[in-house]
């Protein structure tokens, strides 16, 4: 059996993108997030970034499955 960390992309490819991505949800949502150690911010906040790049990734599959 296979296994893979949950910390590396499959399309490494689109690491940058998902960063990129990443430091922005946390802006919109005031997650002071760092490229560096982010060690002092709370499980919450970590968790809130997750799971709002997670929406937003949703929505926007289903705009382009809709067609839209």
């Amino acid at each position: 059996m296979m296994t893979s960390s949950s910390n590396r992309a499959a399309v490494p490819e689109a690491k940058g993108a998902l960063d990129k991505f990443k430091y922005e949800v946390a802006n919109e949502l005031g997650v002071p997030l760092t490229d560096g150690y982010n060690g002092d911010l709370t499980s919450r906040q970590n968790g809130s970034v997750g799971g709002y790049m997670v929406k937003k990734m949703i929505e926007q599959q289903e705009k382009q499955m809709a067609g839209k």
